[in-house]
């Protein structure tokens, strides 16, 4: 019975403390803040790019009449 859970013990314990778990979930913030960038900087440039083809669609319209 104590050698089961000993066992199970060491099984559980292994995993949470290796480092290459850490690493892992360190790549995941990384990658995660950089979609989060791409995202904010997509709608900023999205926007950006609405503003830019109303001012050019207004001044042909302008230019036609």
């Amino acid at each position: 019975m104590n050698s089961l859970l000993l066992k199970l013990l060491a099984g559980v314990h292994s995993p949470v403390f290796r480092e290459e778990g850490q690493s892992m979930v360190e790549y995941g913030l990384i990658v995660a803040l950089i979609a989060f960038g791409a995202t904010v900087a997509m709608g900023s440039l999205g926007a950006g790019l609405n503003s830019a083809f109303t001012n050019i669609s207004s001044t042909l319209a302008g230019s036609l009449t």
